[in-house]
């Protein structure tokens, strides 16, 4: 038996006053609800309900059990409805993972306009630059800057597209002349991010140059973990090197990089939240991968 559903059955016939308002109200046969009722007094072992051809009337129990199942359900709904507003609710706390540098450098000034949008929420933010276990490590989001991802178990959402820039100092260049050609590369120092997935520079698909692999590690370059000391590298005349496009825009803006060899270009990293599957997406993952969909592709433009 179905307790539930037989309670509202029943508290559907008294508060109707018979059997017939009662099944046309839920959809039934009055011969179909007469014996959910008899079913229910046969579990009970008691007489609920007095009928007669012409009326009925409850009985003391039947009183009794009326006034209790009015206060179940009652609470009953009262939960459900709790439950179901906190489950739209955009509160908790809220983990996320994301590179070092894109956190300081981009997404700084729209966590806090996320986080004035939505005070209930606490945010949990681990910032750094080697790729982690979401799941091993408890965190609701990760943010990843790929050129591809791995299959995976997770759900990646594509937020954006980064632009690979070479760039050197002016200050590099008058000293060791601008490159010309890919192959030119061969002949200046080169400081790569060490995490990429690739360091080689590929050919535009409007250039002539010939593909060139001056950019992969060897033991003449030097290398960093993280691309805001790569950008501090570059912009103090240490040689040359590929920066994302969020971090070689300002500088270039500013002056303190020029862009070299447009024409050749690394492999485009995109932007992707990754987090873990499931049938119902938590509101607080979905407002924050909505609001970094929605504002991200603007704050990676320069003015």
């Amino acid at each position: 038996m179905d307790t539930f559903n037989t309670m509202r059955t029943f508290r559907r016939i008294v508060e109707l006053g018979g059997l017939a308002k009662a099944a046309e109200d839920l959809g039934i046969s009055p011969a179909g609800l007469s014996k959910q009722l008899r079913a229910l007094e046969a579990h009970l072992d008691t007489v609920l309900i007095q009928r007669t051809t012409r009326s009925m009337s409850l009985t003391e129990t039947g009183r009794t059990y009326y006034a209790d199942c009015c206060r179940i359900l009652d609470e009953l709904e009262m939960l459900e409805r709790s439950i179901k507003q906190q489950s739209q609710r955009v509160s908790g706390k809220l983990r996320v993972n994301t590179p070092l540098s894109f956190a300081l450098s981009t997404l700084s000034p729209l966590l806090a306009e996320f986080l004035k949008q939505y005070p209930d929420l606490q945010l949990d933010l681990v910032m750094e630059d080697r790729l982690v276990d979401a799941v091993a490590y408890g965190f609701d989001v990760s943010i990843r800057l790929r050129n591809t991802l791995e299959d995976s178990t997770l759900i990646a959402r594509r937020l954006a597209s980064l632009e690979q820039k070479l760039c050197a100092a002016p200050v590099y260049l008058e000293k060791y002349g601008t490159p010309e050609t890919a192959a030119d590369l061969h002949r200046h120092k080169i400081l790569n991010y060490s995490l990429a997935h690739t360091q080689g520079v590929t050919n535009d698909s409007e250039a002539q140059e010939p593909d060139s692999n001056a950019l992969s590690p060897n033991g003449d370059h030097s290398q960093v973990n993280n691309s805001l000391m790569l950008r501090d590298l570059l912009i103090a005349g240490l040689g040359i090197g590929a920066l994302p496009s969020f971090l070689a825009d300002p500088a270039i803006r500013d002056g303190k990089l020029q862009r070299i060899l447009p024409a050749l270009v690394n492999e485009p990293r995109h932007i992707y939240a990754v987090y873990p599957t499931s049938r119902h997406l938590q509101p607080k993952v979905k407002a924050f991968v909505d609001f970094l969909s929605q504002h991200l592709p603007r704050a990676l433009q320069v003015g």
